[in-house]
């Protein structure tokens, strides 16, 4: 699926689904705000059209006072004129404001709507590790949304008043010239919206390439923003310049062949204006030139002519304005193939179900409840029988016919060289690769009272050092006012962070930095650490792990959490891991952190593996065990 070659983003069938899938977001009930604000545009478009028309007759009217050196009539139609003027300008800034509401309302429930879907369950790993297909859904998500939805409600009055303008100004065309007045204006239309068809289409698929290309080199200098200290070290700014200015070329290429096609579309767009304007005084003429008003005089045919005039071009006008919206049309049909994509790509990843992990075991359980109905021993935490895994990308055999317990207390080491499968193991365990063969079962739950992985890469979010300590709870766990606070500083200091605190100024002082840059490689798991410390049972600091407590299973899995401590520091966070009760899964290089395990499983790759017990954790002195 990954490799198909896709057909060309146009205006067609697709896009018109797309849209319609779109819209369904966007007014997603009665009564929403969206579909509010869209009813009182349409009420405030309606009302400023009669005003238009009112104050379009009035130059007739002029004509005709002016003609019969009316006065009184002349100071009475200035003042009314006057008064329109007012209610229309107020009215056309109400349609801005509205539009502008509509803006924020829109982005608001589409981003919102797209949030839900990326952050359901693994579906942004997925999509990010697994998906080759979706380019830069971060751009889709941020940028594309901001500008369809901007460019989606400049269009919005246009389109919601022009069904009523048409049917109103052809009927009054009709009565003014006859039918050929409608006919002539509706087949000036009709021939303008075809040329404009072909001219658009291959704006579409240029936009949508100019879109990805726009993401591809916003990446790059995301990807120096973030690697800026490996690329100082390796002196990469000058081939770093050369690769962010080929990506700036190749944007700026596409830029180029999409402005010289939109050329096309623009003489197009400003001809079939220009001629409007001459079309609506060619309808006038006809029935003038006929002698149809043969019989009125010099003054009442200037006055019956400024009112022709102003609905002929009022109705042309109409057609010209959508004629003039082909160029907005064209890069909101982009941006929903783009953001469209993304949808059917999150819906679909969403909808994939793992049957080894249900949905309850993608979040993370504060109550520590779990169902007793499993006959395996309620201290089992995985359970994995007969799998088999490969890499989803290439299917390049890791594991073969693997089984495996791990219980409480029976912490395992997995070692092996390079590309053996070792992290790929961790992700099969942590739900976000499925195992080609076989059956892999969480018996416990993330969390507190569960499973707890501490990646090879450590995440931190923006916030303040509490928030990066109890990280991804939302709140403190468990409640306890000052308390918290105290088991919080005395994690630090486990962690060897004493002086982090103060870095920091507190726990909850909001800081503006990136965590990234402000801790060393060692900080960064020595902060993990004191998240997994933080993270333990609410039973587990200082009680005995004896009786029932043990039918809980509190396991740390370690994806190489360690690789930039020392030994002694390594040494010191295992201990105090094994005191507070955890069961451990440790990817690692060293020798030294066997003692902390009870088995040992590497992996050798091609399918092969080896299982043993470790002694070493025997005659850990008994201060250091659990």
């Amino acid at each position: 699926m990954h490799g198909e070659e896709r057909p060309a983003p146009q205006l067609d069938g697709l896009f018109l689904r797309r849209f319609l899938r779109l819209q369904a977001v966007l007014f997603s009930g009665w009564p929403s705000p969206g579909a509010l604000m869209f009813l009182t545009l349409l009420c405030v478009a309606l009302l400023e059209q009669l005003v238009i028309y009112q104050v379009g007759v009035i130059p007739s009217q002029y004509y005709e006072v002016l003609g019969n050196k009316d006065f009184s009539g002349f100071k009475t139609l200035t003042a009314i004129a006057l008064t329109l003027i007012v209610v229309n300008s107020t009215l056309k800034s109400f349609d801005q404001f509205i539009c502008n509401m509509m803006y924020v309302s829109w982005r608001k429930s589409l981003t919102e709507y797209l949030h839900s879907c990326y952050f359901q369950g693994q579906v942004y790993y997925s999509l990010h590790v697994l998906r080759e297909d979706i380019d830069n859904p971060d751009q889709r998500i941020s940028q594309d949304v901001e500008r369809f939805c901007r460019q989606l409600s400049s269009m919005a009055s246009k389109l919601i008043i022009s069904p009523f303008t048409l049917a109103y100004y052809t009927y009054q065309c009709f009565q003014s010239t006859g039918w050929l007045g409608p006919v002539s204006i509706f087949g000036y239309f009709i021939i303008g919206t075809m040329v404009n068809k072909v001219l658009m289409s291959p704006i579409v698929s240029k936009l949508v390439q100019q879109e990805k290309l726009e993401g591809d080199f916003r990446f790059k200098h995301m990807q120096i923003r973030v690697n800026a200290e490996p690329a100082a070290f390796y002196r990469a700014g000058r081939v770093e310049h050369m690769r962010t200015d080929r990506r700036l070329q190749s944007l700026l290429q596409t830029q180029r062949e999409l402005i010289g096609k939109e050329l096309w579309l623009y003489i197009g767009i400003n001809t079939f204006d220009y001629l409007g304007s001459i079309l609506s005084y060619v309808v006038i003429a006809i029935p003038i030139f006929s002698g149809v008003y043969g019989d009125l005089s010099p003054t009442e045919l200037s006055a019956l002519v400024s009112k022709n005039a102003f609905v002929s071009i009022y109705l042309i006008g109409c057609f010209s304005q959508l004629i003039d919206l082909f160029s907005t049309v064209t890069d909101v049909a982009g941006y929903t193939h783009r953001i469209g994509e993304l949808q059917e790509t999150l819906l679909s990843l969403g909808r994939k179900k793992n049957d080894n992990y249900s949905e309850a075991k993608a979040s993370w359980d504060l109550d520590g409840s779990h169902s007793g109905e499993d006959p395996v021993p309620r201290d089992t935490a995985f359970l994995l029988e007969q799998v088999t895994l490969s890499v989803p990308s290439s299917g390049k055999l890791l594991i073969k016919d693997l089984s495996l317990r791990i219980s409480q207390g029976n912490s395992v080491m997995i070692v092996g060289n390079t590309g053996t499968g070792k992290t790929s193991l961790l992700r099969v365990l942590g739900g976000l690769w499925e195992s080609t063969r076989g059956s892999v079962k969480m018996l416990t739950c993330f969390g507190p009272r569960g499973v707890v992985f501490l990646p090879q890469r450590p995440f931190f979010t923006d916030g303040s050092l509490r928030e990066q300590v109890i990280y991804p709870l939302k709140e403190i766990y468990p409640v306890s006012g000052s308390a918290d606070d105290e088991r919080i500083v005395r994690f630090l200091e486990l962690a060897g962070l004493t002086d982090l605190l103060v870095r920091a100024g507190g726990l909850d002082k909001r800081v503006d930095w990136n965590w990234y840059d402000i801790l060393s490689p060692g900080e960064m798991q020595r902060l993990s650490f004191a998240r997994l410390f933080y993270l333990q049972p609410k039973y587990a600091g200082g009680h005995d792990w004896s009786g029932e407590d043990l039918a809980y299973t509190f396991l740390s899995v370690l994806d190489e959490a360690t690789s930039a401590l020392t030994e002694e520091v390594e040494h010191e966070l295992y201990r105090v891991c094994l005191q507070l009760g955890m069961t451990l899964i440790s990817v690692g290089h060293r020798a030294s952190l066997e003692k902390f395990h009870s088995w040992i499983l590497k992996l050798h790759g091609e399918g092969r593996w080896e299982l043993t017990r470790c002694e070493k954790m025997k005659r850990l002195p008994a201060g250091e065990r659990c």
